[in-house]
């Protein structure tokens, strides 16, 4: 293009380039060693609002900061890189408001809940409030970082605070006998408690979203159960697996399953009436259904899957 006020090339009248001379030695940071300062820049900003009190804890003892930089990134790990999350389905997940996901349960140790939390956390910003069971509570340390984690106890009352100020609530309507059962009935779902998780959608007007979980059941097989030991601890069980107690503390370290999560369309409850909240049949009626679907969806995502690593 040439210059209009004296036929020069645009070229010729620009200034020249500033020339990079690199210091001898010197190389720019690769995408690992970016990641590291990062992390490390990360680590002590978080340090500094430590220190400062700069940080806020709700009302159940969430507290965002501390979950944010320290648990979600630990627990981000095996998401990605151990258990290799597949999460589907996210379109059926409100972008903001209350809904109630209702979720599969299994796996020894409730990794799921975490990998349910994590995932929806990274893929659309929203942090699912779990209910937890009182057992989890009594626990002192892990008590405190379920709180921490903006968990919180599986009681009627706790669900529907969170429900009315816009929460995400995630629920295991099976418990313990999900989470615990044994290797040889994986995959099929236990029965879903008296139903609480529903009387809370009917009297809070909330959407309840079915999820299947697949991948938690081969973590931990467990293929005994020491009934003396868990009564003396206080434990609904105290499993035998492959490598626990066999291998002691190595035992811990979960097997590297595949793992998939659907997420399902929601299941609206304006056909309800509120007051079908006190009617026992109108309530088995909709938990059955949650049941059934969240089981056809466990196989449905089974066959999806294939082998299980």
């Amino acid at each position: 293009m040439m210059n209009a006020s004296d036929g020069r090339d645009d070229a010729d009248t620009a200034e020249p380039m500033a020339r990079v001379i690199p210091l001898h030695g010197y190389r720019e940071p690769d995408d690992e060693r970016g990641s590291l300062e990062k992390a490390v820049a990360s680590g002590l900003a978080f340090l500094r609002r430590r220190v400062a009190g700069d940080y806020e804890v709700d009302e159940f003892g969430y507290d965002p900061d501390f979950t944010d930089s320290v648990l979600v990134p630990l627990a981000r790990l095996l998401y990605r890189h151990w258990f290799r999350v597949e999460l589907h389905g996210l379109d059926n997940v409100p972008d903001t408001g209350p809904a109630l996901l209702a979720a599969n349960h299994s796996g020894v140790l409730p990794l799921d809940a975490i990998m349910l939390q994590v995932g929806l956390r990274d893929a659309l910003d929203r942090h699912l409030r779990l209910l937890g069971a009182d057992l989890v509570y009594q626990v002192p340390f892990l008590g405190h970082l379920s709180r921490k984690s903006g968990h919180t106890l599986a009681t009627p009352p706790d669900a529907l605070r969170l429900l009315a100020k816009g929460e995400l609530v995630g629920v295991f309507p099976e418990g313990f006998k999900g989470v615990g059962k044994p290797f040889s009935e994986r995959y099929r779902l236990q029965r879903f408690g008296r139903g609480g998780f529903v009387v809370t959608a009917l009297r809070a007007r909330v959407p309840i979203i079915p999820t299947a979980i697949v991948g938690a059941e081969e973590i931990y097989p467990k293929i005994g159960d020491l009934k003396p030991l868990a009564r003396l601890l206080g434990f609904p069980y105290f499993p035998v697996t492959p490598t626990f107690p066999l291998l002691g503390p190595l035992g811990v370290v979960p097997l590297p399953s595949k793992w998939m999560i659907q997420v399902g369309e929601p299941i609206s409850v304006e056909d309800y009436d509120p007051d079908q909240a006190d009617d026992p049949m109108a309530v088995y009626e909709l938990t059955d259904r949650v049941r059934e679907t969240v089981q056809q969806m466990v196989y449905d995502l089974l066959l999806r899957r294939g082998p299980a690593f």
